[in-house]
């Protein structure tokens, strides 16, 4: 299966087409749904599939391991899905699904940065360019010259809380990616998904308001959207995601995850009713052009 050519680079992709669903079913989940109790709630059922979806594949929950291993995917997940999917779901129910596409471009320059950094992986000079489209079409899109239909404080915290999400996001895959290769896939999604839940029962141990967040959940008139949406996005997108980080470079996997953008942008539009200016469609572009730069610079 691992030999096949480009297996990583078609993992990647077709994540990219599964997280568009599920950003989408999110996004309407997040109307009613505290963005703590969703994230909470999908990586719960994730990590129930995965234990039937372990022992079928014939793996184990516990393997001979070294303590290292075990520890740094916790934190991993702690990191990229306890607290980076909380603020993405944050920064989605403020900025909107077509927005959050592009400030989403983000995600492959902080990959690729740390990925230079901590994993010895090279950038050519094509790549460097792809990374200032990336950034430029951000800080465009996100200045508030071009975007009217959301109030400027608001533009600058969605932003906010996505950029912490996704440097959250880069830094919990790169730190894991060493792991993943001498690991069984199945098996280090599930202690990732494990670091995760900790990570949200702390922080809701902490909060005084524990019970007005779980009442979103439990009152939700949108359990559809939360059951699709935790399966599209945390079983079947992480499952291929991490597969992708496996089997190929972690900047090119980053960069293909990235035209999920192109196709949230456009459900954004068709399925929620979200504006499609001019301003918004350049940036995509830019974008997304940027990040095929990089892989395939």
């Amino acid at each position: 299966m691992t030999s096949l050519p480009y297996f990583g680079e078609l993992l990647a992709l077709i994540t990219a087409v599964v997280w568009a669903v599920a950003v989408i079913l999110f996004k309407k989940s997040g109307e009613s749904v505290h963005p703590i109790a969703l994230n909470l709630f999908k990586n719960v059922l994730a990590a129930a599939l995965v234990v039937p979806t372990l022992y079928l594949v014939g793996g184990s929950l516990w393997r001979p391991v070294s303590a290292g291993d075990y520890l740094i995917l916790l934190v991993s997940g702690v990191l990229g899905i306890g607290f980076a999917d909380t603020f993405f779901f944050m920064s989605l129910n403020i900025l909107g699904a077509g927005l959050s596409a592009i400030v989403d471009c983000l995600y492959s320059p902080f990959v690729i940065a740390l990925s230079v950094m901590f994993l010895s992986e090279s950038l050519s000079l094509l790549q460097v360019l792809g990374v200032l489209m990336i950034v430029s079409a951000v800080l465009g899109v996100t200045s508030g010259k071009w975007v009217v239909d959301i109030p400027r404080h608001d533009l600058l915290r969605g932003t906010f809380w996505a950029v912490a999400a996704l440097l959250l996001m880069a830094a919990g895959i790169v730190m894991a990616k060493p792991v993943l290769e001498r690991s069984p896939l199945v098996w280090a999604m599930e202690w990732r998904l494990i670091g995760g839940i900790l990570a949200l029962l702390v922080i809701m141990a902490l909060r005084r308001d524990r019970r007005a967040i779980i009442s979103t959940l439990m009152g939700t008139r949108h359990w559809g959207y939360v059951v699709s949406g935790s399966w599209f996005g945390a079983y079947a997108a992480t499952f291929l995601w991490l597969g992708g980080m496996k089997y190929t470079q972690a900047s090119t996997a980053s960069a293909l995850n990235q035209t999920s953008n192109i196709f949230i942008f456009v459900l954004a539009a068709l399925l929620l009713r979200e504006p499609i200016t001019l301003a918004r469609t350049v940036a995509i572009v830019l974008g997304v052009a940027g990040a095929y730069l990089v892989t395939f610079g």
